[in-house]
């Protein structure tokens, strides 16, 4: 019997939910999008993949997942009856099918993941799902160049939460730097903001935020720059530091060749 496959991508926000994948007795996007794709399918004889797990409270500007149908649907009508149906912090960007041989997961991508956040005032507290406010001051030039330290291939052990034997540690970051924010904007955000760009093809869990939470104590004063680099060493194997709060936390894009 013939199979079909489409991917799927997405913008949601996570404030409300337990990541995307499925989990018993709580919300998860995965979850959501399944329970309205029964309504519009009217069966729930189909599956879906993930192109990534998120963690509670992380929102995504696009995000993917792969549908496996045993029937063929329309792309246009599934598209719409998507955003029709789906609640309003969920919305669908595109449907497309594709071959047998794509894997949402393995097939060779580029994942950018922002990290919002400010200090000094408190922020409005409409900023709570999207950025991360810290009541201390901080170095942000300092941050800067400590960020900058995490670019390349390294071994990152010390930013990766539980791993298991199987795991692979060494990791390469394309891009890892902290600019200005200007690319999420609200007349509620504060006059001064920071964003922590992070890409690369593949993360450990809660990479991004054990480094977050490492240029955190860099700005406050807690640790050097001369840390950080031993902590990227092969014999390094603690943390340095606190995890940073999931809502700062996006998948703001993904790229696949």
């Amino acid at each position: 019997m013939r199979k079909y496959f489409y991917l799927v991508e997405l913008q949601f926000l996570g404030f409300r939910y337990h990541g995307w994948q499925k989990q018993p007795n709580v919300k998860t996007v995965q979850g959501m999008v399944e329970k309205t794709l029964t309504f519009i399918l009217e069966h729930a004889n189909f599956r879906t993949l993930g192109s990534s797990r998120t963690d509670a409270m992380v929102s995504a500007n696009h995000f993917a997942f792969e549908l496996f149908m045993k029937e063929p649907v329309d792309t246009d009508f599934l598209l719409e009856q998507l955003n029709i149906n789906l609640p309003n912090d969920i919305r669908a960007l595109g449907v497309e099918e594709v071959s047998e041989s794509f894997n949402v997961i393995q097939d060779s991508k580029v994942k950018e993941y922002l990290y919002l956040f400010s200090f000094g005032d408190k922020n409005h507290p409409f900023c709570a799902p999207f950025m991360v406010y810290m009541k201390e001051h901080l170095d942000i030039e300092l941050m800067k160049q400590g960020a900058k330290l995490f670019e390349g291939a390294h071994n990152f052990s010390s930013y990766c939460y539980k791993p298991s034997e199987e795991t692979i540690l060494q990791r390469e970051l394309l891009v890892c730097e902290i600019r200005k924010n200007d690319v999420f904007t609200a007349n509620f955000f504060p006059e001064h903001s920071y964003a922590l760009h992070v890409h690369g093809k593949g993360f450990l869990r809660h990479q991004v935020r054990l480094m977050m939470g490492t240029l955190f104590a860099l700005g406050k004063g807690d640790i050097t720059l001369e840390d950080i680099e031993k902590s990227l060493q092969n014999s390094h194997t603690e943390a340095l530091s606190f995890m940073a709060p999931a809502s700062g936390l996006m998948l703001n894009n993904l790229h696949y060749k």
